[in-house]
């Protein structure tokens, strides 16, 4: 059993993972470091009751502020790691400070991809950017949003539930490109343009400027949009760089084995950050979805304790847009064979997505009963029809 612990991220990741050692039995320290000044947030939220103005900061704290003195996790918010060392396990901070670890969790999690550098550009991710968007959501004012994944569509939804004309602009040929097959993928078409929002894809954007008092999103065919303010969801980069600085592996996220070791002795891993193998299908993955990284930094989180059982997870998200609960598990591909049970014309159905009939991933509006039943059959290898028979 080590005696001091130092997690660098205080999300929910890093949160989850100081609460799994505390519930195992760990008796050490534990040093929770925050490069945010707030008290760690659930962060699905901010996209859609923060940003409408419907919850504030307080009803979305992770843990209630006591929790870390009754738990004594030495949480320390605003603080900004500077460099790791491996050899001298020594975290150090921006201000000169040196931390001493036993073991460490690097629960660094991303930021928002930021390719351009225009004035009127917001992009979405902490509390800390909620309040200049907020500032532009009012009846009849205009907004593009660049990139209808989830964040993006929900940013939209969220501005046209507040009356605000909204643009929404998207590389792929449909919205929700990794989430959705094609035929779903033009559900949310329909969605989005009923619902007034004028959505273009197949939009590759060349460059976002600001030009007399707007800004201007240009595509590489020519077409152009503008508006007081332009919103950039096009995903998240992973915060790589204090484990690459220190050699540990780096690999599209941080590489980690099944219990979240990475390359370096006494080092871990976990949650967004976390490239990870897939214990279900072989491979690797990174998951960038709350529930996702909140068990993956208790299942780590055990492991540093002293636990031995590796993670093995099928992914599950959900999204909220336009008062519909979309739910998604597994891994679905354009490539799967598409079995619909329900009305995609009502937004009230569960789709099976299937390779040589075994249930890969499923996609629900409405069904989430059903999508709790697909989890298991995806991580059983189940086919379908055997699955829908009763087979367990």
């Amino acid at each position: 059993m080590t005696h001091r612990t130092v997690i660098v991220g205080a999300g929910i990741a890093g949160v989850s993972a100081a609460a799994a050692m505390r519930r195992t039995g760990y008796e050490g320290e534990i040093d929770l470091l925050g490069a945010e000044p707030e008290l760690p947030y659930r962060r699905p939220p901010v996209s859609k009751e923060i940003v409408r103005g419907e919850k504030t900061p307080d009803e979305i704290r992770i843990k209630k502020p006591e929790w870390y003195e009754q738990q004594s996790v030495n949480l320390r918010t605003g603080v900004t790691v500077a460099s790791v060392d491996t050899d001298a396990h020594l975290v150090r901070l921006t201000d000169g400070e040196e931390v001493a670890y036993d073991q460490l969790l690097l629960a660094t999690g991303g930021r928002a991809r930021h390719p351009w550098s225009a004035a009127g550009i917001r992009t979405l991710r902490t509390l800390a950017d909620a309040p200049d968007l907020q500032a532009e959501l009012a009846p009849g004012h205009h907004l593009i949003v660049v990139g209808a994944g989830l964040i993006g569509s929900e940013i939209a939804a969220s501005a046209r539930q507040m009356g605000c004309d909204v643009t929404l602009l998207e590389t792929a040929a449909l919205p929700l490109p990794r989430l959705l097959p094609p035929e779903l993928g033009e559900l949310y078409v329909d969605l989005h343009k009923s619902e007034g929002t004028d959505l273009h894809t197949g939009v590759e954007v060349a460059s976002i400027n600001d030009e007399d008092g707007h800004t201007v999103v240009r595509a590489s065919d020519g077409r152009t949009w503008s508006a007081p303010v332009v919103v950039v969801a096009v995903g998240m980069q992973p915060n790589v760089e204090l484990a690459e600085a220190a050699g540990i592996e780096v690999a599209n996220g941080i590489v980690v084995d099944e219990l979240g070791r990475t390359s370096a002795p006494d080092v871990f891993a976990a949650g967004d950050v976390a490239n990870q193998p897939n214990g279900v299908l072989g491979g690797r993955h990174r998951v960038e979805h709350w529930q996702g990284s909140q068990n993956h930094g208790t299942a780590v989180g055990k492991v540093m304790a002293g636990g031995e059982d590796p993670f093995v997870e099928v992914p599950w998200c959900w999204s909220d847009q336009y008062g519909h609960n979309l739910q998604v598990t597994g891994w679905p591909e354009a490539a799967h064979e598409l079995v619909v049970h329900g009305s995609l014309d009502d937004r009230d159905f569960i789709a099976y997505l299937l390779d040589g009939g075994i249930v890969r991933g499923a996609v629900g509006i409405g069904r989430p009963r059903d999508i709790r039943a697909a989890e298991k059959w995806i991580a059983a290898g189940q086919r379908l029809d055997y699955a829908l028979e009763g087979g367990t």
